[in-house]
């Protein structure tokens, strides 16, 4: 049976790669930075649960100086010709999607056999299967697109390494923040919340609560920059107490459309970085903060709709 830990071990074995290119990238002036980082994230990922929790703190602590001091960052870029890749575009046209469209058909193919018929539950393990579905998937995926464009998984690797050099340390940014979520969570920064709007808003409004959980999902997420880390948050103050206890409303539909208006606060902020700024390095573009501005009259379009859909479905 798979398990959440070899989806781990998978993923450290690949940065175990990915920090040995990096290191040997002589035309990289910070190649020795690159693979200290993710030579670091393996550690964690291969071994991080037999590690003492003072040395597990301790590389944290060395991943935050790598990156906050400037020591990674990319070397020349080598790509094959503009012309070749034209012609290898226009040779494949839309069945370039199929790869990524493969790792949600994939996971929910998984899942939902697990789940209804039996079939997978031998495969995956039942307390992450999700995850495990879509550790698989992306698999799937890269086997898919080798096939696809007769590339060998060496290539994936490379050109993958590539693309993570060009983002940088913003890759783990979404694991990061969902990890500072659940801190705040366990050190009762919901409780404090819900103390703060019940005294600001007269929480036996049913509006004045959706509202209330809407907004501050978006606003928080806004500051955290990732709505993984803002949902344990505003849900233990906000969603399950006011929503789900004192007024009976269904906790699933609050939670699906709660992490939605999250997203609208991740379409809005800068501390999104892997989301918002990274496209406009990777782009070029002379505004830093373009995406952002293109993205913010979709959000508050959506974010009120996330209001409006709450108030009728939760309390259904």
């Amino acid at each position: 049976m798979i398990t959440l830990q070899h989806i781990y071990w998978l993923a450290g074995a690949y940065l175990v790669v990915l920090a040995w290119q990096g290191a040997r990238d002589r035309r990289n002036p910070k190649r020795f930075g690159n693979a200290a980082f993710w030579g670091l994230m393996a550690l964690m990922l291969l071994v991080g649960e037999r590690l003492p929790s003072a040395l597990a703190g301790a590389i944290v602590v060395a991943l935050a100086l790598l990156a906050g001091l400037g020591a990674m960052g990319r070397g020349p870029a080598t790509e094959p010709p503009a012309a070749g890749r034209s012609a290898e575009a226009r040779r494949l046209g839309n069945r370039l999607f199929l790869p990524a469209l493969l790792i949600p058909a994939t996971t929910l193919v998984l899942v939902l056999s697990s789940k209804y018929t039996g079939v997978g539950a031998w495969l995956l393990a039942p307390q992450q299967a999700t995850v495990i579905a879509l550790g698989i998937a992306c698999m799937v995926a890269v086997g898919a697109a080798c096939l696809l464009t007769r590339q060998s998984p060496l290539s994936a690797v490379q050109e993958s390494r590539r693309l993570v050099d060009a983002i940088g340390w913003t890759a783990i940014l979404p694991l990061m923040l969902a990890a500072l979520g659940s801190v705040f969570a366990a050190t009762g920064v919901g409780e404090a919340v819900a103390s703060l709007v019940q005294w600001a808003i007269p929480v036996e409004n049913r509006f004045a609560v959706v509202l209330a959980y809407a907004l501050g999902m978006a606003a928080f997420t806004m500051v955290m920059g990732n709505a993984f880390a803002a949902f344990p948050v505003m849900t233990a103050g906000i969603g399950l107490p006011l929503l789900v206890q004192g007024h009976g409303g269904d906790a699933a539909a609050m939670a699906a459309i709660g992490m939605l208006s999250g997203y609208c606060g991740t379409l809005m902020t800068p501390m999104a970085a892997n989301f918002n700024l990274v496209p406009v390095a990777l782009l070029e573009l002379d505004d830093p903060y373009a995406v952002i501005r293109a993205q913010i009259p979709t959000a508050l379009a959506l974010l009120a709709a996330n209001v409006v859909l709450m108030y009728l479905l939760v309390f259904r």
